[in-house]
């Protein structure tokens, strides 16, 4: 497979999988049921920390493997980066998210809708950074990642992406939005993820040595919306046991995924 195939499908494949999850305002007459919400907010959950582990972390250490004893702290030290980055956005970017409802950031005069919208933003902007530094890693020669590592990571955020496209469009229909309009909303939420693994890749173009701590940046950009939105989101009310039931399944296919391909 070409580079130019393979850094294609790797951007274009998890935005396909929030525009087919954002179809599903047409079909659905009312919101999500609670409890498959949960299920769906749980699986995402654990693709994403598997995505950060297996195709992420790891990969940081085992190119970093020159330093001996001191492996760890390019990933250490990227991770934290990604954390306090992500920190960073959620505290002064005005958004709402679509479980809880709650404002977060600056105080604002935005519409709830717009809102909802740049909280979907700041979700999406750490999975697109992460294909896109994988994808770096195989197109660049790089001997930990391949071009089928890279592939498998683009799949399941694609997985992953696929409900998410759902709960992103079916609460702005309910916020008022019509459902063409909800559904064109999705895809949109969808496009960051394409432009931030291409300036990702752009960045690890002229910083190729920097990439072990790019990857953990990734991967801590990841954990932090996991922990600070998926996982609260999921443990809301009741039948939580099915969305932790829901991140081990998640979990499981993100490491078959990446082992079985990578």
């Amino acid at each position: 497979m070409s580079t130019g195939v393979t850094v294609l499908l790797g951007v274009l494949i998890p935005f396909l999988g929030t525009s087919l999850g954002a179809v599903l305002v047409f079909f659905l007459k009312d919101k999500l049921n609670e409890t498959f919400e949960k299920i769906l907010l749980g699986f995402a959950a654990g693709v994403m920390v598997a995505a950060s582990v297996w195709s992420l972390i790891n990969p940081a250490i085992e190119q970093s493997s020159s330093m001996g004893a001191w492996a760890f702290v390019p990933a250490a030290v990227g991770f934290i980066a990604g954390v306090l980055f992500l920190w960073l956005l959620d505290t002064f970017v005005p958004h709402t998210h679509a479980v809880s409802q709650d404002d977060e950031g600056v105080k604002s005069g935005f519409k709830k809708t717009t809102k909802m919208m740049f909280a979907v933003t700041l979700h999406n902007v750490p999975e697109g950074m992460a294909v896109g530094v994988v994808l770096a890693g195989a197109i660049y020669g790089n001997a930990v990642i391949t071009a089928s590592a890279s592939l498998a990571l683009a799949i399941g955020i694609a997985i992953q992406n696929f409900p998410e496209g759902a709960i992103i469009s079916m609460p702005l229909q309910q916020a008022g939005m019509s459902k063409p309009k909800a559904f064109l909303m999705g895809v949109l939420s969808g496009a960051v993820e394409p432009i931030a693994a291409l300036v990702a890749i752009a960045c690890v173009q002229f910083i190729t040595p920097a990439l072990p701590y790019i990857l953990a940046f990734a991967a801590g950009a990841m954990i932090y919306v996991v922990v600070e939105e998926l996982i609260p989101d999921s443990q809301m009310h009741s039948h939580t046991n099915y969305a932790t039931l829901a991140f081990a399944f998640g979990f499981v296919v993100m490491m078959i995924l990446d082992v079985a391909l990578g």
